[in-house]
């Protein structure tokens, strides 16, 4: 498996998950500033400790019109907006088809509560 760094990622995709991405990036970085980003199973994943991959947190993934905002425990997540789509196990998301989709309070809220979830477990 090829493994690529997140600046790498999103320098890869086309211009409009591109520019989804990189607005979503700082965003998270801010809300998780020790978290741990790199690419896991073809995508940014940021979580706890050295590999994020074993306390996973959230996600980006890029699609040809869309870029999906994970998160792992997002079904134990306080949503009030109603935004959070339920998915397997116990992840939910968001689908962002442009940078303007990204509410920064709300989102940073999500990624606080993801955390304090997963330091939790």
């Amino acid at each position: 498996m090829k493994t690529i760094d997140i600046d790498g990622y999103l320098t890869g995709l086309e211009p409009g998950p591109r520019e989804i991405g990189e607005a979503a990036r700082p965003l998270i970085d801010e809300a998780l500033p020790d978290a741990t980003g790199m690419v896991w199973h073809g995508h940014p994943v940021w979580g706890l400790g050295e590999a994020s991959g074993r306390r996973p947190i959230c996600l980006l993934k890029a699609y040809t019109s869309h870029v999906t905002f994970g998160l792992w425990r997002g079904q134990q997540i306080r949503d009030r907006s109603g935004r959070l789509i339920p998915g397997s196990r116990q992840m939910a998301s968001v689908r962002l088809t442009s940078a303007a989709d990204i509410d920064a309070p709300l989102f940073t809220d999500w990624l606080r509560q993801a955390r304090v979830l997963e330091e939790g477990k």
